[in-house]
């Protein structure tokens, strides 16, 4: 079967998969995650003691601590960076839908990036906090001075990004591992960032806190994925119905002859131009105004159906005895005695 032909029917055919629900130990773990997120901006603004130790860890300088780790820390904090996750993660979840013919997991991953799109990169900009390699006076929470670091970008993506996985996960097996899975590449990339000295330890805090809203957040927005997957498919079954359409209108045996057609035209060789036209003529679409061809012909043009003449010896019949009345008449004459 084509993979079009596929395509349409799975287009065609309703879905059933059961949408996502918001159960109420998810909304209490979104109200819990959300009463975090607002006491860690809380604290940074007001210049609390999780400033106090950002600034310890930062003058502490972890990276000069542990040097010998360096070098592999460079490359696992690209885990969390938002382009080469989104490859590696889209490629996994176009083969899945690929596979069983649905565009949800394409849905869930877009739109969870989109929401960390906006929700970070609002509070991003919004606040405007520097790093630790910018900052200016110590103590301070380095606020509103035109940076964008708080929250870490790159520990909400990798919250985000493998945390998909996990939400799409077809097994509660697949689903509790791929969750602690996703949680320790998240750990570990918000503490390479720490290690690193590119961000502060509330910006880590404040990314885990962020991801996992998202995470939490995805059920309500499963109505809205499925409406948007009905809309595309339909779009594809439509697009692809005229073409097949347009394959099935002339089947490929249409102006084919049968094998007894074929022997036939081999005995008699005139009688084979018929036959095509014949089959011709039988074809759909033959009789269309628009098709191109030779125009109609009369009856007295058309091509006789049997050969002119016979290939078989003429037969001699015997020739009639001659009448009685002329026996006697020759009799009379003296010829028949």
């Amino acid at each position: 079967m084509r993979t079009d032909d596929r395509l349409d029917r799975a287009a065609e055919r309703p879905a059933h998969r059961a949408l996502g629900r918001m159960s109420r130990t998810r909304v209490w773990l979104f109200g819990a995650t959300l009463a975090v997120y607002v006491a860690i901006v809380v604290g940074v603004l007001t210049t609390s003691k999780l400033v106090t130790l950002d600034w310890q860890v930062m003058l502490w300088r972890p990276y000069k601590q542990w040097p010998q780790i360096h070098a592999f820390l460079d490359y696992f904090v690209v885990l969390g960076q938002r382009g080469p996750t989104a490859v590696m993660v889209l490629a996994w979840l176009g083969w899945r839908a690929w596979r069983h013919r649905t565009l949800h997991p394409l849905l869930v991953l877009g739109t969870s990036l989109l929401l960390l799109n906006i929700t970070v990169g609002a509070v991003k900009y919004g606040l405007g906090r520097l790093g630790p390699h910018y900052a200016t006076s110590v103590g301070s929470a380095e606020m509103f001075a035109g940076g964008d670091i708080f929250p870490s970008g790159h520990t909400a993506n990798a919250v985000v990004t493998w945390g998909v996985l996990a939400y799409l996960a077809t097994t509660p097996r697949a689903r509790r591992w791929g969750s602690i899975a996703s949680a320790l590449l998240a750990l570990g990339v918000g503490a390479t960032t720490v290690y690193l000295g590119t961000h502060w330890v509330s910006d880590v805090l404040l990314g885990w806190a962020a991801g996992l809203l998202i995470l939490l957040a995805l059920p309500w927005f499963e109505p809205a994925m499925a409406s948007a997957e009905a809309f595309l498919t339909g779009v594809w079954a439509r697009r692809r119905r005229p073409r097949s359409l347009a394959r099935q209108a002339v089947p490929a045996g249409a102006l084919a002859l049968t094998e007894d057609e074929a022997a036939s035209a081999a005995r008699h060789p005139l009688a084979a131009g018929s036959a095509t036209a014949a089959a011709t003529a039988t074809a759909p679409g033959a009789n269309s105004p628009h098709a191109p061809g030779r125009p109609p012909t009369g009856r007295h043009e058309r091509t006789p159906t049997t050969p002119a003449g016979s290939r078989r010896p003429p037969v001699e019949r015997p020739r009639p005895a001659p009448p009685l009345v002329h026996q006697q008449a020759a009799r009379g004459r003296g010829v028949v005695g």
